[in-house]
């Protein structure tokens, strides 16, 4: 009898799960057959965001050399690697170009049909072009997999949910801005996937506000600009020089930091890397996971994040840039080490780094306009552009390469926080801030359009209020400053939470028994992805993996070279799952 597994989401976490099933395969699964039915909406490989069905005008965040789906060396795992192109390789374009989004769903296609040719001969997949609605069954029995539009369920000995990015109903707050624009008749575009969103209602000329300024926030800038027929010319006084449709809005924007996610950073990494990680490792995470009481993400993790991006920073201050240090690398590593607080690091770091713009401080970094405040909104629009061109300098000066250091160390962070599980969602943001912004032309864009007047910095700590029939922004950045509108977008993504997921798949787990963190996560085994009960219980047929839980790591995908955590959950979840359909087999012809 051959043997059934669903794996829910055919994205690039399904297609890499897919593609660790096919590596494992000929070592761990012997059975007669074996049926992966892949249940998906949207087309196997890019899923619901990396589908090729979108706007040519939306670019990747990361370079082409920096994207990959193939294991190396650098995974810490127990199954084979096996090596593949990076997206640049396979598309055979300069390996700096940031690529459209259609690009790389052509690339995960054909990274999921290697994964089902490499299968052995009783493999067999299968595509289900529907939604899971839930999934019921008995823990020692037969899972049933219920899907849209079909009356009869699949039948699983095993699930992995490999879903991605989730829909979700709205929060308190959200549901009362979505009521008052119902009642007055505004517009109140709440968290979405951009590309996904209506944004027919914005109307051209008219003011918008905009609260997120991340990656959320580009997509929408591109789609309500570009997307509407603007273009942007060459040899302007300033720069890139942005030549209207006449078709835009206005857009006014803020968020909590009030500025954009840093650049990406426009230079290649030479010389030797830091060596990590240095402090903050297998042995302090295990430290943290035995502590009878647990640990403070504030008090007991983030003192080591800080030291290993500090050290990070430092080792390539040190080493490649010596003639701006007071002293040996030796003595300064040694006496880094050392320090037992931050006041004495702080002190350290003052008197062996002279110049402060060669000084990592994170707290500058999270809040830059924290305590700064302008007479007027124009001057706070000059004040803004001038912070992004000297962030878009710094970040394409190799004089300044300790900053590609400290992202190499947020990495390698990362890879060893996903073991803590959910450790809030401050971290997260953080990491995006720094590590995954926007590439160096779409900064350069906006300061085009905020030139053209296209575009409105509105400030750190944005709040919006709903009253008079309209929506209110005010920022403390511009003390005395409002501005209405009629028209709400919330530029950022649904958080990924079990109970407020708008797709039954989750909340019917949640119903049933799978237990969730205070922040609403899917709690799993940080081991090999089991859906753990209240009780702390692994459930022995149900996995998961991806963002909605908290084990979830920067992305499906990533660079070559840097221990590519999703790749060594893949791994595991792949080896388990076929360990236990193996095991089951056995038991069945044992009886």
């Amino acid at each position: 009898m051959r043997q059934q597994m669903v794996i829910v989401g055919a994205g690039p976490r399904g297609t890499g799960i897919l593609e660790r099933l096919a590596a494992n395969a000929p070592e761990l699964y012997a059975g007669p057959g074996l049926d992966i039915h892949l249940v998906d909406p949207h087309p196997p490989g890019g899923g619901r965001i990396w589908r090729q069905a979108q706007s040519p005008l939306l670019w990747m965040n990361s370079q082409a050399e920096d994207v990959t789906m193939f294991t190396d060396d650098t995974v810490t795992m127990a199954g084979p690697v096996r090596e593949g192109p990076t997206l640049h390789e396979w598309a055979r374009l300069d390996g700096r170009t940031f690529p459209d989004r259609q690009l790389q769903g052509r690339y995960l296609r054909w990274v999921y049909e290697r994964a089902v040719a490499d299968l052995p001969p009783n493999v067999t997949v299968h595509h289900h072009p529907h939604r899971a609605l839930r999934v019921g069954g008995p823990r020692e029995g037969r899972q049933q997999v219920w899907l849209e539009g079909r009356p009869r369920p699949l039948l699983a000995d095993l699930v992995i949910l490999a879903v991605g990015h989730l829909d979700s109903e709205l929060d308190a707050e959200q549901a009362e801005l979505a009521a008052y624009a119902r009642e007055h008749g505004l517009v109140h575009l709440p968290p979405d996937f951009t590309a996904d969103s209506d944004l027919s209602a914005l109307a051209p000329g008219a003011p918008v506000l905009v609260r997120g300024f991340g990656l959320a926030f580009v997509d929408l800038m591109v789609l309500l600009t570009e997307g509407r027929g603007g273009r942007y010319e060459t040899g302007g006084p300033d720069g890139e020089v942005y030549v209207p449709s006449g078709r835009e809005p206005v857009l006014y924007v803020g968020s909590r930091r009030g500025v954009p996610y840093h650049s990406k950073i426009g230079y290649d990494w030479t010389g030797d890397r830091p060596p990590l990680p240095r402090f903050l490792g297998p042995a302090e995470v295990d430290a943290l996971l035995a502590r009878p009481g647990g640990f403070d993400f504030r008090r007991d993790v983030w003192p080591l994040v800080e030291k290993e991006l500090g050290f990070a920073h430092y080792h390539r201050l040190f080493t490649a840039h010596p003639g701006r240090t007071a002293m040996a690398w030796a003595d300064f590593e040694e006496k880094y080490t050392a320090a037992g607080d931050p006041a004495e690091t702080r002190a350290l770091v003052a008197a062996a780094v002279p110049d402060p713009a060669d000084r990592l401080d994170l707290a500058a970094l999270d809040h830059p306009l924290d305590g700064v405040r302008y007479a007027s909104h124009e001057d706070f629009q000059e004040g803004l552009r001038g912070y992004v061109e000297a962030d878009l300098r710094r970040r394409h000066d190799p004089s300044f390469s300790p900053d590609l250091s400290v992202f190499l160390a947020l990495l390698s962070v990362y890879g060893q926080l996903v073991r803590l599980g959910d450790i809030g969602p401050w971290w997260h943001g953080f990491f995006s801030y720094l590590a995954s912004g926007p590439p160096g032309p779409r900064l350069r864009q906006m300061l085009a359009l905020s030139r053209a007047g296209l575009l409105r910095f509105v400030g750190a700590g944005m709040a919006v209020t709903a009253a008079d029939g309209v929506f209110r922004a005010t920022s403390p950045t511009v003390p005395g400053f409002s501005v209405e509108a009629r028209a709400l977008v919330e530029a950022r993504l649904p958080a990924p939470t079990v109970g407020r997921a708008r797709d039954s798949l989750l909340r019917e787990l949640h119903a049933d028994g799978a237990a969730e963190t205070p922040d609403g996560l899917l709690r799993v085994d940080p081991g090999d992805g089991r859906i753990l009960d209240r009780t702390g219980r692994p459930h022995p047929r149900r996995f998961a993996l991806g963002p909605y839980t908290d084990t979830r790591t920067p992305g499906a995908f990533t660079r070559p070279r840097t221990g590519g955590p999703a790749f060594r959950q893949n791994d595991a979840t792949a080896r388990a799952a076929l360990a236990f359909l193996s095991g089951s087999l056995a038991k069945e012809l044992a009886r």
